[in-house]
């Protein structure tokens, strides 16, 4: 992996991108949740069965920002006398970056790999399911480890599925060049939802989720930049973030089954924190099936946030020297929209005769990121810069996200 050299304090960087814990972060929680979004789907309700028999694999691509991530997943899933379902999870993010932290840092760009391995089992008991899993991941300087527990039930006939669950990561967090930096973060999160069929074609859920954060919550290579103490020159210095962190966050989901073989989907949800972020997002989905083979997706989401308390593009020299600073732009005031197409082809049975089912699915999202108080240092940089600290144009980022995936069942 590609590493700047360690400069003047603060200026030693991960590779070249000082935001690698948040951003890139932020991107890997972003792939995973589309994919899983899109699984979910793509399905029906149904009474509490175990999954399907499957294997899935999977490859992902995320451009933008200077960030480029991509990878193979490959998942495999089988049940044990119609009681038990395992299932095993591998994942892979080959990552490059030069993001805008990285160019505002002067480091240069890096590579690096991430690998992450998950297992789990479900147990069927009646109207009951009990799901137990773990996952590891594992980069040069980060290491992550969860495990989780839920239990849902229904009622009613079926129509209502009730279900809880708790979440405990442990990841240990290190930095390049210094031999002595470790430390800890430990995320716990409390989850309930409830789903119900409202008629043959309608069903809605709601779901609340709490999640308490404590330890080393920010980027051991990220920085803040301040006036100095007459107002002239930017400069540096490490970011601070509180040691603890709680959310919660509420979601209303409904499906919408048209009568000429669609169906429509939408999301509403808000988050808010103890560090003063305030979030709210929308998603609408059509699906269209065709002929006995084809569905068809198109998608659109809307996000909005915004900032912690203590963000700032740039300190003056005092309030640089408040208890915590932060300049990470996921913690500023932003907007966000995603526009997604999908195309899932299930492939005739007699092509494939000894297994039950395939589909093969492909889905592209184009995203817009528009920045409100979060500006391009790299405007001001050098002798030839066009605008003053603090004076630059605001960021914007793009980036396309692809997902090519064939899964078997059997």
């Amino acid at each position: 992996m590609k590493r700047a050299k360690p400069q003047e304090a603060p200026k030693g960087v991960q590779g070249a991108d000082v935001g690698v814990i948040n951003h890139v972060k932020f991107t890997r929680l972003l792939l995973c949740f589309l994919t899983f979004l899109a699984n979910f789907l793509v399905q029906t309700a149904s009474a509490a069965t175990l999954p399907e028999e499957r294997t899935d694999v999977l490859f992902h691509s995320y451009d933008g920002g200077g960030i480029e991530i991509t990878g193979p997943s490959v998942l495999v899933r089988k049940n044990i006398k119609e009681k038990v379902s395992v299932y095993g999870n591998y994942y892979v993010d080959q990552i490059t970056s030069a993001s805008i932290d990285v160019i505002t840092s002067g480091a240069s760009e890096y590579e690096e790999e991430r690998t992450e391995y998950s297992v789990g089992a479900e147990y069927l008991y009646d109207k009951s399911t009990i799901s137990l899993s773990t996952t590891q991941s594992s980069e040069n300087d980060y290491e992550a480890s969860t495990v989780s527990f839920d239990l849902s039930q229904e009622f009613f006939g079926d129509m209502t599925t009730f279900s809880l669950g708790f979440s405990q990561g442990e990841d240990v967090v290190r930095k390049t060049g210094d031999p002595e930096f470790e430390r800890d973060a430990t995320h716990r999160r409390y989850r309930v939802s409830l789903n119900q069929i409202l008629s043959p074609k309608w069903m809605m859920g709601i779901s609340l989720e709490a999640v308490s954060d404590a330890g080393f919550l920010n980027n051991p290579y990220r920085s803040i930049r301040h006036f100095n103490g007459d107002g002239s020159n930017a400069v540096m210095k490490p970011e601070r973030y509180p040691e603890t962190r709680n959310s919660d966050a509420a979601a209303v989901r409904t499906i919408y089954r048209l009568p000429y073989r669609a169906s429509i989907r939408g999301e509403v949800r808000t988050f808010s924190d103890n560090w003063g972020i305030k979030a709210s997002n929308a998603e609408l989905r059509y699906l269209h099936a065709y002929e006995n083979d084809w569905t068809f997706q198109a998608n659109i989401r809307t996000y909005s946030q915004t900032q912690a308390d203590f963000y700032s593009d740039i300190f003056s020299y005092n309030d640089s020297e408040q208890e915590f600073v932060a300049r990470d732009k996921e913690m500023s005031e932003f907007d966000s929209m995603t526009f997604g197409l999908g195309v899932y082809y299930d492939v005739p049975k007699k092509w494939l005769s000894f297994i039950d089912k395939t589909t093969i699915s492909f889905q592209f999202d184009h995203m817009q990121f528009d920045y409100k108080n979060f500006r391009d240092a790299s405007q001001s940089m050098g002798d030839s810069a066009e605008f003053r600290p603090g004076e630059e144009p605001l960021y914007e980022l793009k980036a396309n996200v692809i997902r090519f995936y064939v899964s078997v069942y059997y």
